[in-house]
């Protein structure tokens, strides 16, 4: 990945933040966006204090045209692009009965036409260099989950859309990867909206438990090095993944049973 340039999509914090400084330490050039600016320059600026050459550019992915603006940015920075990261997300957490449909809205807004409207502005380029599309998936996208309706349909859609890309351009060498990780520390779950579209503020989940942002970057950096079509990490989310497509019923129980004991479930 040395002198490969690398857009990343939501790079400010998270597994954005991580999979910037892996690609980085490892020569690539970053260009990452951000909706807050001040977000987006302290990442700079860490970023740039490992040695890592890196360019901040403020854009929100539900917007095309901030996108096609990106894309554009890009290639005047660096001259080129060769690797797409499409990792900007939010969830949201409330149960289909009770949640307002404009949460809904915003959720897809983000996880899934943020990916159409980034992929479009930089896929010439990338068509060109051989490069690679990457879409930070979920186990969501193989198995819904109570409580994420918005969440797990965008990334159920992001599965879908992947694996068109991945096959109509088969014939022309550009690499697609769906990498789908399991419950990882990030700030998505304070973030995560509620039934009213108010931020969730505190993680229902023990954080200090999960997979690292950096452990979960390394393997997507692996992944797109060696050009693989799908990556499911945890065991917990290879397991939920088999469960569901051979024995669905079992994986209903399980799933109500696991998600029904995170704090303040909407399931009980």
């Amino acid at each position: 990945m040395k002198d490969k340039v690398v857009v990343i999509t939501g790079g400010s914090s998270g597994i954005g933040l991580a999979l910037a400084d892996q690609f980085g330490k490892e020569g690539s050039k970053i260009l990452i966006t951000g909706r807050n600016k001040e977000d987006l320059d302290n990442a700079v600026d860490k970023l740039s204090k490992r040695g890592i050459t890196v360019f901040g550019f403020q854009a929100d992915v539900s917007k095309e045209e901030d996108n096609r603006k990106m894309a554009m940015e890009a290639i005047y920075r660096f001259g080129k692009i060769d690797v797409l990261i499409n990792n900007a997300g939010i969830s949201m957490r409330a149960l289909f009965s009770e949640v307002e449909l404009d949460v809904v809205k915003k959720v897809m807004d983000v996880n899934f036409y943020g990916v159409l409207y980034a992929t479009k502005y930089c896929l010439p380029e990338i068509e060109k260099n051989k490069g690679s599309i990457v879409g930070i998936s979920s186990i969501a996208g193989f198995r819904g989950l109570p409580g994420r309706t918005g969440y797990s349909a965008s990334k159920f859609g992001l599965n879908g859309f992947l694996e068109v890309l991945r096959t109509e351009l088969l014939k022309k060498d550009v690499h697609v990867l769906t990498a789908c990780p399991g419950f990882t520390a990030s700030n998505i779950r304070k973030r995560s909206l509620t039934k009213d579209g108010t931020t969730q503020g505190e993680s229902p989940r023990e954080e200090a438990k999960m997979m690292t942002s950096e452990e979960c970057a390394l393997h997507i950096y692996n992944a797109t090095v060696n050009r693989k079509s799908q990556l499911i990490l945890t065991t917990q989310g290879k397991l939920i993944v088999f469960l569901n497509k051979w024995l669905p019923r079992l994986a209903d129980k399980i799933v109500y049973n696991v998600m029904a004991k995170e704090a303040n479930a909407p399931i009980k």
